[in-house]
């Protein structure tokens, strides 16, 4: 995924320091981060997550794989799903907040959706700035265990799906949630409609819980 144009980073899969979006799609610079130090901070970030989920009984729940997750191609193979239900974190500087937005893996941002919603226009937040003002290390930007600075919306586009595989802190996690579910782990989450479907891709659906005990 280096060097290359991309729309399928699964937990804001940022593997280099300049990455520029209108519509979703990201420019990604050579790798700037040695792979033990991209490990290091991943096993940091994946403990974060797993102490947030811990607060809902759901840590047990976090699937690590051997291989990497961290776009949505290689999370499909993982964790053996279409592509599309894999819950990429997309991350937003919104005035002087981070705006994650959680959407489904053949999404693109709408940028007029984006800007009637926000105010602004669709501006991602570069790998080292992610990292800092998000607390999760580049591969695996999740929902969970984020800093206080981060607001979390959940795409319409997870509507679809019975069974959504949000990343979990690191570029080789997961963790299987109903939309409701993960609605209700990321409390203080609002449900927006600021992307786009490819051409015939199924529209959003309303779906139920399937587990009651959560939260």
């Amino acid at each position: 995924m280096i060097g290359t144009a991309r729309s399928d980073l699964h937990g804001s899969g940022f593997l280099g320091p300049e990455i520029h979006s209108a519509d979703g799609r990201c420019r990604i610079s050579p790798l700037s981060f040695s792979k033990d130090r991209i490990e290091r901070r991943g096993a940091m970030s994946l403990e974060r997550a797993k102490r947030y989920l811990a607060g809902y009984g759901r840590d047990g729940d976090v699937l690590e794989f051997e291989t990497s997750s961290a776009t949505v191609e290689l999370a499909a193979q993982a964790v053996g799903c279409e592509p599309e239900r894999i819950a990429k974190t997309l991350s937003f500087a919104v005035g002087d907040r981070v705006a994650l937005v959680v959407c489904a893996g053949d999404t693109r941002i709408a940028n007029p959706k984006f800007k009637t919603r926000f105010g602004c226009k669709a501006k991602m937040l570069s790998a080292d700035e992610a990292e800092k003002r998000i607390g999760h290390a580049v591969g695996g930007v999740c929902p969970f265990g984020v800093k206080d600075e981060c607001d979390v919306y959940l795409d319409e586009s997870l509507r679809r799906f019975d069974m959504v595989y949000p990343a979990c802190g690191s570029s080789n996690s997961a963790i299987a949630l109903t939309p409701d579910e993960l609605a209700a782990i990321v409390p203080k989450s609002e449900w927006v409609d600021v992307c786009k479907l490819p051409e015939g891709g199924t529209p959003p659906v309303s779906i139920g819980l399937s587990r009651a005990a959560v939260g």
